[in-house]
């Protein structure tokens, strides 16, 4: 024992007959005579420094319920100023909870008094003694195993009755107002019995069982779900929390979510590969038997402090897998097809959006760089709200066969325009294993995230381009506002793109000038209903007509130039003319000077 630990002299000044071993001491229990116990129950106190329960005590006849030295100097009558560690000027929590004035004690004490050697023997397979039953007042009503959830002020109002071996049948007895999900803690008292110490947190009231025949203090919920609820504050004067979940992927996600609000002080027990789904403490304490000490001090050796953060040293390799990926020929395959284009934005990465006034061809624009795209091998996934994918379809077989929409409705065709039709059909055919078009409109980012990883794993790729058309006619469902909407969905991309290596090219609809034209000089500031563009968008683009589209004009005269606008990595300026390749929907790549 270390003569400099204070928390150690504590203990040595205050207990009869205490013998310091290396790394714990015992003494005669202060407490055993004034509780009706055999007054030679022995005190048990641990101070290994380095441990994470340094200086928890517990009576092994259980007079009085396990602590650290904060709670024996509550429940010697001591001055807690003499205790070390001890904080005059922190504020105690106050759980502002009316209780009512009846409660459940008499009748937890009578099921209680009524388990059965049936009963008994369930626990007794798990190494759960008779003796931790009667501390925890668990009970039997003849056909359900009853929990009570005593609360702070030691009265139980509500209980959760359990079918043993059905965890799913169960149902909750007693005051409706106390076993709401805030008050789902078993066990919450020894929240306060452990400050400035350690406890388990547990799901599930049996792995806890467990877990306390053990010696260790703890508190439970019924399951993954009321994690939930649990108010983070609860735990602040504790300054570890290992949390001990069952092996499955719900409760590891409901783990990280209550972890994430309380913070650093979370300390998980992980389960190692070649455990079953759904295994648990309780489950191990039966396999392993007398192992079971050794496998959980091990476990909770081994427990690292939560963190959000991934470690450095794989945020390093993160960081050079990401270096290979661009090196490779799929980063840099990621082009539209338009060279100019290409060159100014040195391919597609990140949000791009496009602004165009109505009637500009931003459509027409789209669906051929998305499937010149998907006729690489790209994965494009089309949300169209706009054409429908019967359109869209026909409208690329009309540029990819060049010929006309009413020459192939007609399909009178010669035999040069025959081969020109089975070549463009061919060609849609091939394409159409790499382009995706998606017209539901009540499509959401979860939705799109599963359809990114439908056309990855369907096409075995590791990029993928999403194309909307348009922003604004995405959904705003959840969103009073509409600009509010189409921010929300601006920020989901940049999440989108940043955890999936997605690329998204978004038409966007432009506001009108000053005299209610759309032939403003283009600049940042033309985009439609949403100031959050020119936070988001990796670059921001114009498609400027050079004629009114607005008026009837022949094809032929058609004429846009592309304007980047605003760019993370690339200059501003204008990057080529693009002239409506009429009648087959599609577009001409023109450089600036060129007629």
């Amino acid at each position: 024992m270390d003569p400099s630990d204070a928390i150690a002299d504590l203990y040595l000044r205050n207990l009869d007959n205490a013998k310091p071993e290396k790394s714990y001491l015992t003494a005669d229990c202060p407490f055993c005579r004034g509780k009706g116990f055999d007054p030679r129950g022995q005190f048990v106190v641990f101070l290994k420094k380095s441990g994470f329960f340094h200086g928890y005590f517990r009576c092994l006849n259980r007079c009085v319920p396990g602590g650290f030295p904060l709670w024996f100097a509550r429940l010697s009558g001591m001055d807690p100023l003499l205790v070390p560690g001890f904080d005059p000027d922190r504020q105690p929590l106050q759980m502002k909870t009316d209780y009512p004035v009846a409660n459940l004690n008499q009748e937890i004490r009578s099921y209680n008094d009524s388990l059965s050697s049936g009963v008994l023997d369930r626990f007794r397979e798990a190494g759960v003694e008779d003796d931790l039953l009667r501390e925890q007042l668990i009970g039997f009503n003849g056909r359900y195993l009853v929990y009570p959830y005593i609360q702070d002020t030691g009265d139980c109002y509500s209980a959760r009755c359990v079918f043993p071996g059905r965890k799913e049948d169960f149902f909750w007895h007693g005051d409706e107002g106390v076993f709401g999900d805030h008050a789902r803690i078993f066990n919450v008292r020894d929240i306060g019995y452990c400050e400035n110490g350690s406890l388990f947190l547990c799901e599930g009231e049996d792995n806890l069982l467990v877990l306390k025949q053990l010696g260790y203090p703890g508190v439970a919920v019924p399951d993954h779900k009321n994690m939930e609820m649990i108010d983070p504050q609860q735990f602040a004067f504790v300054k570890n929390i290992f949390l001990v979940m069952e092996n499955n992927g719900e409760s590891d996600v409901s783990m990280h979510s209550l972890a994430s609000r309380i913070g650093y002080k979370v300390r998980p027990l992980k389960w190692s590969y070649g455990f079953p789904r759904n295994y648990n403490v309780w489950q191990l304490a039966k396999d392993k038997g007398k192992q079971f000490r050794a496998l959980v001090s091990s476990m909770v050796n081994g427990a690292r402090p939560f963190s959000p953060f991934a470690t450095p040293q794989r945020e390093y390799d993160l960081f050079q897998e990401q270096l290979n990926m661009e090196r490779g020929s799929s980063y840099e395959s990621l082009t539209t097809g338009f060279p100019l284009m290409d060159e100014a934005l040195d391919g597609i990465h990140g949000i791009n959006v496009i602004g165009g006034a109505p009637k500009a061809g931003k459509s027409m624009f789209m669906i051929q760089a998305a499937t010149e795209m998907a006729l690489r091998k790209i994965p494009v996934l089309y949300y169209d709200f706009e054409n429908g994918r019967q359109k869209i379809y026909q409208r690329s077989l009309c540029r990819l066969s060049r010929l006309t929409a009413e020459e192939i409705r007609r399909k009178d065709f010669s035999a040069e325009q025959q081969r020109r039709y089975d070549d463009g059909c061919a060609k849609l055919e091939k394409l159409l294993t790499h382009f995706r078009v998606i017209n539901n409109r009540q499509v959401t980012p979860e939705i799109m995230k599963q359809h990114i990883a439908f056309i990855r794993h369907e096409t075995n790729s590791t990029y993928t381009v999403v194309i909307i058309d348009s922003l604004h006619k995405l959904p705003f469902k959840d969103f009073s506002e509409r600009r509010t909407g189409i921010d929300a969905w601006l920020r989901q991309m940049e999440s989108i793109r940043d955890e999936l290596n997605v690329s998204f090219l978004v038409i966007s609809e432009l506001s009108r000038g000053g005299g209610k034209s759309y032939s403003e000089t283009p600049h940042l500031g033309v985009f439609k209903g949403s100031g959050d563009i020119e936070y988001s968008a990796d670059n921001a683009m114009v498609l400027f007509p050079e004629w009114d589209p607005l008026s009837s004009v022949s094809g032929q005269k058609q004429r846009n130039t592309l304007w980047l606008v605003a760019s993370r990595e690339h200059s501003p300026g204008l990057v080529a003319r693009y002239e409506v390749d009429y009648p087959y929907w599609g577009f001409m790549e023109k450089g600036v000077q060129e007629e």
